[in-house]
């Protein structure tokens, strides 16, 4: 019995890299939150950009590009906005996202069968 996918078929992210994902996206809000008078100037601040970029790029390369990533990193751009766990948000907006997809195609093949 072999482990590949049908052809075709939506599979659900990998279950440790959406865990490792989440739990980068829960360091860098905690991080941002817990050093918030480094990352209070938003786009001024080269701490608030390094930890940005290294956020969009790793859960990029974890999970694949999603436009959820997009709101993240530029409202992060504006001060005082990394009060809100945005990262932590958008993975989890992925999430739900591709349990919907996966759910639908169950129960599209499931009409057909």
């Amino acid at each position: 019995m072999t482990s590949e996918a049908k052809p075709g078929a939506i599979r659900l992210l990998p279950g440790a890299r959406m865990r490792v994902a989440l739990g980068l996206a829960i360091v860098a809000d905690l991080v941002q939150l817990v050093a918030f008078p480094f990352f209070i100037t938003g786009a001024a601040s080269p701490a608030d950009d390094v930890v940005d970029v290294g956020m969009c790029v790793g859960l990029s390369l974890l999970l694949g590009w999603h436009w959820e990533f997009a709101p993240s990193f530029a409202a992060k751009l504006v001060p005082g906005v990394d009060l809100v766990p945005l990262w932590t948000l958008a993975v989890a907006n992925v999430y739900r996202k591709a349990k919907l997809a996966a759910a639908a195609e169950m129960a599209r093949q499931g009409e057909r069968g």
